[in-house]
């Protein structure tokens, strides 16, 4: 009788398994894309600085601000976007959010003062706000917490993903299309990286569902089964499940502190890593881009191998604490300046990856004790708030770098921002967020 019972309970594991797979199959490679196209829309500015400064005339103070007045907007309207999404369903909002995105990006490319650069910027964050924590919130609508944090590692291992990617390609547009129709080549960078977006955002219309019951590619009973499962979990999240309460948890503030941090330090690697590069004395921008792209592939195959670890242990604190602060160390090691480009990459690459893999380990925690609107509030909130640490971080290095003539001397600073990150991971109670 044992025995068949245990064959009966690996037969249903084995099917919510297949479920589980079929969904992941039909969602996540076309988020996966969605991901991509953002951050190749948000972080090409990284390469175009590299022309685009001198054809303009930008000091690095103006290309500091610029790039980080993109977090403005995206932090007013973060909550606000996450909160329509809820009322009108992501599909129609995730796309809506793509496509708006990829026509202010393609308007960078006719950007010709400070000004022009300064607005764009914002209305580029504005248009983006709720993508991100919007995508986390279908997730949740979707998987279960136990199947979750792998599910959030694949997703965002298409942030360093966009990187291998954009690397190579943004250095080979600037350039092949140097020149061409008498444009520069990153207007031609901004132009051609937009497409991406509005090709996949009317996608995304065609092929998410924002429930289960509303699928045709689900039996019933598949359906049945995975609305259970949310709906098991949405009732263990009872203290946390309306809207007001995500404002009202401290939890989701000290999460905000502490993503604030983590976003702080992604970004200077982002926007700064070609322009670190660059001071070794390489300036051909298709070997810049080939050598950025280095990190980003590690943290791929690193992030995922750590979520997915996560997941099996039933834990979330030091899987998100530990490459935290192996970030925070190859930022200070960063600092110090090494005539060797073989050194200075292989602490940048261990930097990054970390900083990629905390990211990713970072999302699979809030999900872990909200649900349902103070999911989309939660979410929105700590992402707003974590965003403004890209803004601090990018406007601080464009000064300092101005100040001082080295972009490595503010490296030191975020450092020490990474620590209190840790600290505030680890002070989170692990009989909530560990399971």
């Amino acid at each position: 009788m044992k025995s068949t019972t245990l064959a009966t309970e690996a037969l249903d594991i084995s099917a919510h398994d297949a479920i589980y797979q079929k969904i992941m199959l039909r969602f996540l490679p076309l988020l996966c894309l969605c991901l991509v196209a953002a951050y190749l829309d948000r972080v090409n500015v990284g390469f175009a600085k590299l022309t685009m400064l001198e054809d303009l005339g930008f000091s690095n103070t103006v290309y500091g601000l610029g790039a980080g007045i993109f977090f403005v907007g995206y932090f007013l309207f973060e909550v606000p976007s996450n909160v329509l999404l809820h009322k009108i369903g992501a599909r129609v909002w995730i796309a809506r959010i793509m496509i708006t995105w990829g026509l202010i990006g393609a308007a960078m490319a006719f950007v010709q003062t400070a000004t022009q650069f300064y607005i764009l910027r914002f209305l580029l964050g504005v248009a983006e706000a709720g993508f991100i924590p919007g995508v986390m919130y279908f997730l949740s609508c979707w998987f279960p917490s136990a199947r979750r944090g792998r599910m959030i590692a694949l997703l965002l291992a298409a942030v360093p993903l966009s990187s291998v990617i954009g690397g190579p390609l943004s250095g080979a547009i600037l350039v092949s299309f140097a020149g061409v129709s008498g444009w520069h080549g990153w207007q031609w960078l901004f132009l051609i990286e937009t497409l991406p977006s509005l090709i996949l955002g009317a996608i995304v219309l065609k092929v998410l569902v924002d429930h289960p019951s509303e699928t045709s590619w689900l039996t019933r009973e598949e359906a049945e089964i995975v609305a259970s499962d949310i709906a098991q979990e949405a009732e263990r999240n009872q203290s946390h499940l309306g809207f007001l309460s995500a404002f009202k948890s401290k939890l989701v503030w000290q999460l905000s502190a502490a993503y604030f941090c983590i976003v702080s330090a992604v970004y200077v690697l982002i926007f700064w890593l070609p322009t670190l590069i660059k001071q070794h004395g390489i300036n051909d921008p298709v070997q810049i881009g080939w050598l950025t792209a280095i990190p980003y592939f590690v943290a791929v195959v690193v992030s995922i191998m750590n979520n997915a670890h996560a997941d099996s242990v039933r834990e979330r604190r030091w899987h998100t604490a530990i490459p935290c602060l192996i970030t925070a160390a190859g930022l200070a090691l960063s600092w110090l300046h090494f005539d060797s480009l073989a050194i200075t990459m292989l602490i940048l690459t261990v930097a990054a990856a970390a900083a990629s893999t905390t990211q990713a380990a970072f999302w699979s925690v809030p999900p872990t004790f909200l649900s349902g609107a103070a999911a989309a509030a939660g979410l929105a909130l700590i992402n707003s708030i974590g965003n403004v640490g890209g803004m601090v971080s990018t406007s601080l290095v464009g000064w300092i770098t101005d100040l001082t003539g080295n972009s490595q001397n503010s490296l030191i600073l975020f450092a020490g921002i990474l620590l209190i990150s840790a600290l505030l991971v680890l002070r989170l109670p692990s009989q909530i967020v560990n399971h």
